[in-house]
């Protein structure tokens, strides 16, 4: 049961999460609340895999926000195709996201 328990590195974690597509990232997340509802888990290994969910729900969150900022820079062009316009995050936006 204490081999269940250990999660991985943070460094892993996170260049995992870099990797990873917004489909994969959301069945992470429904992996890691079926096994914190199974109650098998340690304290420990409860807390562990909540804190990687918490990663993981940042990540994903991102993600739709880019997604929504794509969308929302779709634009018409004169000859009735769609277009792409070059954005950027405003700076201090993802700021909440690092806490």
């Amino acid at each position: 049961m204490a081999e269940r328990d250990k999660q991985p590195s943070s460094d892993t974690v996170a260049s995992e999460e870099a990797s990873a597509d917004f489909a994969t990232t959301v069945e992470r997340l429904e992996q890691l609340v079926e096994r914190l509802e199974s109650g098998e888990l340690s304290l420990e290994g409860s807390l562990a895999a909540f804190e990687q969910g918490v990663h993981l729900t940042r990540d994903a969150q991102r993600r739709l926000d880019e997604a929504e900022l794509r969308v929302r820079t779709l634009i018409e062009g004169p000859d009735g195709g769609v277009d792409f316009d070059s954005f950027s995050a405003p700076p201090g936006e993802d700021d909440d996201l690092e806490r």
